[in-house]
């Protein structure tokens, strides 16, 4: 029989990235976590080598970046490309093509470690069998669990799949999985004693597609898209037989005589849930959204997913959040899905095409020779030009509203605010802030009531040669935990009484 043992807030479902991710986020929230993972032990495997330039925002602003090396160690590239066609990011101002060359299991040892120190209860060989049937509209989600101990019963207030591409949380509660199915197998793995020449960008060939870069001494990542080979049904059967097969198809090359420390295949499927909840169940990162890797999104989508959801979850737990908030989760998540389907798909034909796609690629080739479209494709694969649509609040709603209403706040030196020396800082706790520009004793005032909830930080905005202020002209920035602006102010306090309720519910007295 199955045991009830665990009764806490938050089940998540999954210890990748997002899981890990959304742990954390949660804890700061002031949620208890439960997190279960299927497997005994990381792996050791890295399908991902770094991450985009918005996940390093969002690890920056929790103060995780140092986790990753600084400086020089911690390497970022100017230069990448859309559909295997290069061009530079720092065409987008504050852009480039994000972290490279960290192994995602390094990315899974920060983040364990950063949820661990913050309390969360990991459960590893943990695996969910199936939901009980009340957690659409119960007070309660409770999940069966098989573990080295036996089958146990885990009752939390919500549950939250984070459980990858084949996720059992998302077919156990039924969501709809729409999109395009799989039509090709590529295969992807790190080959030992090869010698492979370096193909960063990937080489177009008769046969398919393949890229190949080195990871360390004797050791190459590879990518291998033939074309013809239909989808497979399993991901985690292929051999390096078939990889050096498929390899050498392509290339004429035999690398048959070496060998690999571990091999994978994926698809070109792509689909998006319908919704990002049913009920007390949620889903975040690949067990929403599936698709081509292009760009190293999938991970950044996943850790932006949690960060969305944390602090809603955790409030909602609490008892502290305004009506609807949990909601904006999807409304605002779903959005930035469909225009992840979009772009990696599209990067899909440019790219895997083969002779089809040669016209599409030359006209994309002349389009990218043009700074506005630049500006546009760099926007879209670092998700630097993701903006919420808020929809106005109190002198927000008209049609006039600022350009950062909506959108991340950008890094700023800051001055006159203490230990604070940018506006990252003051994110660390994941709570939101107020940043007071003006020393306005009024908008202080104004917030007290929120004081358990947002931090208000008065402070000077200091200019940075080279580049646009964000803030000039501003009195006051309120900034969500997820460091979205969610309202700017010109001085009167009104809208943002306003503001803090719609983001933070019922002030209470200082």
């Amino acid at each position: 029989m199955a045991q009830s043992v665990v009764d806490t807030d938050v089940v998540v479902v999954g210890a990748g990235p997002t899981g890990l991710m959304l742990a954390g986020e949660l804890l700061l929230g002031g949620a208890r976590v439960t997190v279960i993972e299927k497997l005994a032990r990381p792996t050791g495997q890295s399908r991902g080598l770094g991450f985009t330039a918005r996940a390093m925002e969002v690890f920056d602003q929790r103060g995780l970046l140092p986790g990753f090396g600084q400086g020089e160690s911690l390497e970022t590239s100017p230069v990448g490309h859309f559909g295997g066609l290069q061009f530079d990011y720092t065409v987008l101002e504050d852009a480039h093509f994000g972290a490279r060359g960290i192994p995602q299991n390094e990315t899974e040892a920060v983040l364990e470690e950063w949820a661990g120190k913050l309390g969360a209860d990991i459960r590893r060989g943990w695996e969910v069998v199936e939901l009980s049937e009340g957690f659409l509209d119960g007070d309660s989600v409770e999940a069966v669990v098989e573990t080295p101990e036996g089958t146990r019963r885990l009752r939390s207030s919500y549950l939250v799949g984070c459980d990858g591409g084949q996720s059992r949380v998302r077919k156990a509660a039924g969501f709809d999985f729409p999109g395009l199915p799989a039509t090709r197998a590529m295969y992807l793995a790190d080959v030992l004693g090869c010698g492979l020449k370096p193909r960063f960008l990937g080489e177009r060939l008769p046969h398919g597609m393949v890229m190949a870069a080195p990871l360390k001494e004797g050791v190459d990542r590879i990518i291998v898209c033939p074309h013809g080979t239909p989808a497979r049904e399993r991901n985690d059967d292929i051999t390096f037989a078939e990889v050096a097969a498929a390899w050498q198809r392509i290339t004429g090359e035999d690398i048959s005589g070496g060998g690999a420390e571990w091999v994978s295949s994926f698809s070109d499927a792509s689909r998006l849930v319908g919704e990002y909840r049913r009920g007390r169940v949620l889903l975040a990162g690949d067990a929403a959204h599936v698709h081509l890797p292009a760009g190293g999104q999938g991970l950044s989508t996943g850790v932006q997913d949690a960060v969305n959801l944390g602090w809603k979850l955790a409030a909602t737990v609490r008892g502290t959040a305004p009506a609807g908030l949990l909601d904006t989760y999807h409304d605002e998540r779903h959005a930035v899905g469909q225009r992840l389907m979009m772009n990696t798909h599209a990067q899909g034909i440019v790219f895997l095409g083969g002779e089809q796609s040669d016209s599409l690629r030359a006209l994309f080739a002349e389009l990218i020779g043009h700074d506005v479209v630049k500006r546009h494709l760099a926007g879209i694969v670092s998700h630097l030009d993701i903006r919420y649509d808020l929809g106005g609040t109190g002198a927000q709603a008209d049609t006039g509203a600022h350009p950062l209403l909506g959108r991340r706040l950008p890094k700023r030196p800051i001055s006159g605010a203490g230990d604070e020396s940018d506006t990252f800082r003051p994110l660390h706790p994941g709570r939101g802030v107020l940043f007071d520009l003006a020393d306005s004793a009024a908008l202080r005032a104004t917030a007290g009531p929120w004081c358990d909830r947002v931090d208000v930080v008065t402070a000077a905005a200091e200019p940075v040669e080279g580049t646009t202020d964000p803030l000039a002209g501003l009195a006051a920035v309120l900034v969500r935990p997820d460091g979205h602006v969610a309202w700017t102010g010109e001085g009167s306090p009104g809208g943002l009484t306003d503001a803090l309720g719609r983001w933070f519910g019922d002030g209470r007295a200082a």
